[in-house]
């Protein structure tokens, strides 16, 4: 095929050798098959931000770690310089995450260099050695869709165990590998710690993965898994190992409304005393 003006500099380059074909193209980037030496790659060039029309692109970057003081202050102010940031840091997201995923045993292509806005990273394919299927396109027997559902809960494990969400999480972005399911696309990857809506996404995600397998093994439709993983990460006992039961039980008992306003009243009697002692005049909050 024609080779892409945004891969011609690395075939001049000698990263990739050739331009196979097209393999998809969506509302973040266009990605093609690609020969280096021997190897099928894939080659993931990322649009501009003129080009895109992700929403929600501020709920997912809440809580990012900038590189400096002064890119914040231009990003937060949306200054040239500041846009020219945030495209920046947009798109070496997904570069960063991959790197720390597959260093920690998460089941995500394997990146080979990012160069000039494109990333470079493994071909997942089926046994044939096409490439793989996504889990929106298979049909899967109640027993295969439990293994799969139990191996993408220990993947979401250990990429919260990273601190990271991936925000996106759904049949549409789950390849199917011979060895298992392969998590792709993490543009909009979220910070766990940092992002006030963390819980919700991580919530989604997991519920969108029990909704697809579900269809095959409706006993997942019970599970709460996002909501026991939320509560071991926040007291820190989350490992790739935790034990996991997929439910979880809700306090149902109604609101002590007179506790809580007892609570009110003896905080404010306490701050009134403590204002009298320094001789304040309780009447003017200071």
């Amino acid at each position: 095929m024609k080779v892409p003006k945004d891969l011609q500099p690395l075939i001049e380059d000698g990263v990739i050798d050739e331009v196979v074909r097209s393999l998809k193209s969506g509302k973040e980037a266009t990605v093609y098959v690609v020969r280096s030496g021997t190897q099928l790659r894939c080659a993931k060039v990322y649009r501009n931000m003129a080009q895109r029309s992700f929403q929600r692109r501020a709920q997912y970057q809440e809580g990012r770690k900038v590189r400096g003081s002064r890119e914040a202050r231009a990003m937060s102010r949306n200054t040239r310089f500041g846009r020219r940031e945030r495209e920046h840091e947009w798109k070496n997201t997904e570069v960063d995450a991959l790197y720390r995923l597959v260093a920690a045993g998460v089941r995500v292509p394997r990146p080979f260099g990012y160069f000039n806005d494109v990333l470079i990273m493994e071909l997942v394919t089926d046994a044939l050695g096409n490439p793989a299927p996504r889990l929106s396109e298979v049909e899967l027997t109640p027993a295969v869709a439990l293994d799969h559902h139990g191996f993408l809960i220990r993947q979401i494990v250990r990429m919260l165990g990273l601190g990271l969400i991936h925000g996106d999480l759904s049949e549409f972005n789950v390849l199917l590998a011979p060895e298992g399911p392969v998590i792709i696309d993490f543009p909009q990857v979220v910070d766990a710690a940092s992002n006030n809506s963390a819980f919700m996404m991580l919530e989604r995600d997991v519920n969108n993965i029990r909704s697809t397998l579900g269809r095959f093994a409706p006993q997942l439709l019970q599970t709460e898994f996002a909501r026991e993983l939320w509560s071991l990460y926040e007291q820190g006992e989350l490992h790739p190992d935790v034990p996991l039961t997929g439910m979880v039980v809700r306090d149902e008992a109604p609101a002590d409304a007179g506790g809580v306003l007892q609570v009110i009243d003896d905080a404010r009697e306490e701050a009134i005393r403590r204002r009298m002692g320094r001789g304040d005049d309780p009447g003017y909050p200071t």
